[in-house]
């Protein structure tokens, strides 16, 4: 489609969403007249490249707390903790908090994925531990959070946008590593914490540590909030009718 925007001249533009151009991104690029970064990258820059950040839906955008606790029925006080590996979850994270949590600890709200969740639900029987599937109300299940324990997949900037603290581990086999590099450049504004898959026990030891530590949390969170890019939609569709427009 690319290719055929640019025989015709009519103007094109791609969206990378994390800190690695994909491949039909990279074959897609001489022929786009814009293409809209997530992160910084090495080699691309130039007029053709703009940082805006990864969009953020409007059902991603936290609500108040005690709203949202409510939503899921979780305590109004106290730590709690957020466990999500993306849409089709996380196993080892899965196992991590079930493991670690299910019979004492924070109040958890843990979005498990549809693959392990029947594996998982007859193990957790505490009230104060939400283990769901999957939510519609993501936005929701941010802004009931304290500490996210996470992948860094597309939904860090999300995280960042709630300005909600987070310890991730990033997946091991995704493309290019691009989860280590979203994760990395987090942690390098202070908003996160990362660990990799082989050190899960030191995840949950992080974590703890993190809701036992109010000041830490909240100066972490500042340091999402900072790093987010909440108007990147709105800085594309300006560009696009630019484009659309010259």
């Amino acid at each position: 489609m690319v290719l055929a925007a640019g025989l015709t001249r009519t103007p094109a533009a791609l969206l990378e969403a994390d800190a690695h151009l994909g491949l039909a991104n990279r074959l897609a690029a001489p022929y786009a007249k814009r293409v809209f970064l997530a992160l910084p990258l090495d080699g691309r820059d130039g007029p053709k490249y703009r940082v805006t950040g990864r969009p953020v839906p409007a059902r991603s955008r936290a609500p108040a707390k005690a709203d949202a606790r409510r939503q899921f029925g979780l305590p109004a006080e106290g730590p709690l903790l957020l466990v999500l590996g993306g849409s089709q979850g996380a196993r080892r994270l899965n196992e991590l908090a079930v493991e670690r949590w299910s019979d004492g600890g924070p109040a958890v709200l843990h979005l498990s994925g549809e693959r392990d969740y029947e594996a998982l639900r007859d193990r957790v029987s505490r009230p104060d531990y939400r283990l769901l599937p999957f939510t519609d109300e993501i936005g929701a299940a941010y802004g009931a959070a304290d500490v996210a324990l996470a992948r860094a997949g597309g939904s860090v900037w999300e995280l960042a946008a709630a300005g909600l603290p987070a310890v991730l581990v990033p997946y091991p086999h995704a493309t290019a590593d691009h989860q280590s590099k979203n994760a990395s450049h987090f942690e390098g504004v202070g908003g996160a914490l990362v660990v990799s898959e082989q050190e899960l026990e030191r995840a949950a030891v992080l974590v703890e540590e993190l809701l036992a530590d109010p000041e830490r949390r909240d100066a972490m969170g500042r340091a999402m909030l900072a790093a987010a890019r909440p108007d990147a939609a709105e800085e594309i569709a300006e560009e696009l009718v630019a484009l659309a427009t010259a």
